[in-house]
């Protein structure tokens, strides 16, 4: 990935938050055509709204969809006091 600028996304799972690039690694498109619209009706998934792909939220790799096997970028956070910092 080239540096500069870029979209991403947090999702927090329990005490734990994971980061990740705002671009389906099928299409190239960000993830959600709503704001903040990135996990499924059960909050267990990442899902694509373009193409249905689903992800893990843990690991960011894709479980269903067009690009089964594929993953999403890591975009590397911490928590530090409650909030969350790129690390």
């Amino acid at each position: 990935m080239k540096a500069g600028r870029f979209h991403g996304f947090a999702v927090r799972s329990g005490d734990s938050v994971s980061g990740y690039v705002d671009r389906c690694p099928h299409m190239g498109l960000p993830l959600a055509q709503e704001l903040d619209a990135y996990l499924t009706g059960d909050e267990s998934l990442i899902q694509c709204s373009w193409h249905g792909a689903l992800f893990g939220i843990d690991d960011g790799v894709c479980v269903g969809g067009p690009c089964t096997g594929s993953a999403l970028h890591p975009w590397p956070l911490e928590v530090r006091d409650g909030a969350i910092f790129t690390a």
